[in-house]
């Protein structure tokens, strides 16, 4: 039985040629410089998470202070209680004197009155309110140091471990601090497990106790697509955003912090989201259980079997290589009968410039059993009278 290659034609119309090299385990992207782009941002992260490799990096794992984006994980322990059935958003907590007394941005809630869980949630995400970040961490956890260390055993949980949590808002704290990265996988976390309520970080306005204020997400009026998520600004921390936008149904994720400015902050997220959009692809290549080829079978009851892979096989490549993308399809074949299905008989070995060779399990679609005895006599015959291509 010798090696069989079966060669796949890339949908843009890519011709791919057998490859004889060693298959290697598959890695992440090679993050780009940051030189490609010029930012004032002093950290920034930009992650693809068709395929959560990333684009772009600077100082994405320094320590620094997270100012109010600390509030995504405020909202995500929220998000849980009420996933979970122990809150509704029509339930309400109080509002404490350390709630009404706490300076910085506010939702301008009231001492001593009861507010919705989603109003305290629109005034934390839309207007930034510490006064609602700290009522909703009483409300959960008894005090707002209780809180916070739930934030930050959460954080560890999800391997955002190089951050530190001890309030609920952000305030600027010597033991408060983040990661861009961590930041920005706290952000996906939220998105991906608790889509029902992450529309709240792309509406626009909110008004409380007749109060109009505005999502301060330069974002969200300015990038199409946007849809979150969090700005943030301190005296020692300067101005960071992180944000998310989805175009062609293609989602990325940014963390920036640093920046001098509001201005330069709205400059360096608009220009980073377009960088990625703009010279970046993440097509699907194929679908889970999706038949990509067909193998003979040697001896079978049948004389070919389906192959397919066992996930959606997505790729994010530079725009201009994607003329150099190669998908090989490695096997033994013919494969020997019996065959069971989901059985692995082959790879598909995808091949980028610049990047590890990805490889991919391929797997039988249906099982095939030995051909009868006599079936079997006639094709090894033929097999010695003909050889087998």
């Amino acid at each position: 039985m010798k090696i069989g290659y079966l060669f796949l034609v890339f949908f843009l119309g890519l011709a791919n040629s057998a490859s004889s090299k060693a298959v290697k385990p598959n890695k992440s992207l090679s993050p780009s410089s940051s030189s490609a782009l010029s930012l004032d941002s002093k950290q920034a992260i930009l992650i693809d998470l068709t395929t959560n490799d990333v684009l772009l990096e600077k100082n994405a794992d320094e320590k620094m202070t997270p100012s109010s984006m600390s509030k995504i994980l405020t909202t995500y322990l929220v998000f849980a209680e009420l996933k979970s059935g122990r809150l509704k958003m029509t339930d309400t907590f109080p509002v404490s004197e350390v709630a009404w007394r706490k300076s910085g941005s506010k939702m301008f809630l009231k001492i001593n009155t009861k507010v919705s869980i989603e109003d305290l949630l629109r005034g934390a995400i839309i207007q930034s309110g510490n006064d609602a970040c700290i009522a909703l961490a009483e409300g959960i956890a008894g005090s707002e140091e209780a809180f916070a260390a739930q934030m930050t055993q959460v954080a560890h949980e999800m391997g955002a471990s190089h951050s530190n949590f001890v309030n609920s808002t952000g305030w600027p704290d010597a033991n408060h601090y983040a990661t861009a990265r961590d930041l920005a996988l706290i952000a996906w976390k939220l998105i991906k497990e608790y889509p029902e309520y992450y529309a709240l970080y792309g509406e626009r306005e909110f008004t409380y106790n007749n109060i109009h204020q505005m999502n301060r997400n330069p974002l969200l009026a300015s990038f199409e697509g946007a849809d979150g998520l969090k700005t943030g600004g301190t005296d020692d921390g300067g101005f960071g955003l992180v944000g998310s936008a989805v175009q062609g149904g293609r989602r990325l994720m940014m963390v920036i912090n640093g920046a001098d400015s509001k201005k330069k902050r709205a400059v360096d997220a608009k220009a980073l989201m377009a960088w990625g959009f703009n010279n970046f692809l993440s097509p699907c290549l194929y679908k889970k259980n999706q038949m990509i080829d067909q193998a003979e079978v040697w001896l079978g009851d049948q004389s070919k079997v389906g192959l397919s892979v066992t996930r959606d096989v997505c790729i994010t490549i530079p725009r201009q290589n994607i003329k150099n993308l190669k998908v090989d399809l490695i096997y033994n074949g013919p494969v020997e009968a019996p065959v069971q299905a989901g059985q692995q008989v082959g790879v598909l070995v995808i091949s980028m410039p610049d990047k590890p060779d990805m490889i991919v399990p391929v797997v039988a679609t249906q099982s095939i059993g030995k051909a009868g005895f006599f079936s079997r006599i006639g094709a090894a015959f033929t097999y010695l009278l003909k050889g087998h291509n």
